[in-house]
């Protein structure tokens, strides 16, 4: 249980970590912020502070120890803004070298939801020895 939880912690640390920092450009709605969204992406200009927003309370909320129903719509929230991102660069013909390190965030992620859901398992595999 203990060295389940470390690596869940650590993982998940690291993941809402990139995530925060991720959001606080989309927040403050900066010019790079908007250029990638608006100009690369080509999304509309309003979309950037609500993706930065929830990111950051998506972030948060894998933070929080319990809240397990919140808990899982963070996960999935991030898992579509992950895969969406990625999916957007590749479907512009963005070239791979610029898309790439998305999967090591979409990696994280799933190690993170994984662990997550590995803990009460693990849990009560120790409970009962």
């Amino acid at each position: 249980m203990k060295k389940t939880k470390i690596i869940y912690w650590i993982i998940t640390g690291i993941f809402a970590a990139l995530m925060i920092v991720a959001a606080i450009p989309d927040l403050l709605v900066t010019p790079q912020a908007v250029a990638i969204v608006t100009t690369q992406l080509g999304y509309p200009n309003y979309i950037t502070s609500f993706l930065g927003l929830a990111k950051l309370l998506g972030a948060i909320v894998v933070l929080i120890p319990g809240f397990p129903r919140l808990k899982e719509w963070a996960y999935a929230g991030l898992a579509f803004d992950l895969i969406g991102a990625t999916y957007s660069m590749i479907a512009i013909g963005t070239p791979a070298s610029k898309w790439v390190f998305m999967l090591v965030w979409i990696v994280l992620l799933f190690a993170s939801y994984f662990y997550y859901h590995k803990m009460p398992k693990a849990k009560l595999n120790t409970d009962t020895v």
